[in-house]
């Protein structure tokens, strides 16, 4: 199923498609062509992400959501920080590594917690894990 947006009182709700995607790019990749069908930009940080939900009230939808879940879990967030520390600035080195170490100890977040953080930090905005 692709995105679909409807009006209930001017209220939007999208979908964003798990089977889509199965890394944080394609993440990025789906949520812009969902979320900003108009714009001549396309989202490609984490910050980007959480700048592009102020303008954005309703429901998201994020349908294979579990699917989501795994890949964008461990692995995938160990390389994230991995690449943020090799890559150095403009990075903050220490900040990755301090959340590499939590991730790994077990006490850090994933992308997809992240992620979701993000989406549920915006109070205009229900989303519905599927």
């Amino acid at each position: 199923m692709r995105s679909d947006t409807s009006n209930k009182n001017n209220k939007k709700s999208t979908v964003i498609n798990g089977n889509q995607f199965s890394d944080l790019l394609g993440f990025y990749e789906e949520v812009s062509r969902v979320l900003m069908k108009d714009a001549d930009w396309k989202v490609g940080t984490l910050d980007g992400f959480d700048d592009i939900l102020y303008g954005f009230q309703g429901e998201i939808v994020w349908k294979e959501s579990e699917k989501s879940k795994d890949d964008l879990g461990f692995e995938a967030t160990k390389e994230f920080y991995e690449n943020k520390i090799r890559k150095g600035k403009p990075f903050n080195i220490d900040l990755a590594q301090q959340k590499l170490d939590d991730l790994i100890a077990g006490n850090g977040q994933t992308l997809f917690d992240i992620l979701i953080e993000i989406i549920e930090s915006h109070k205009n905005i229900t989303l519905i894990l599927d």
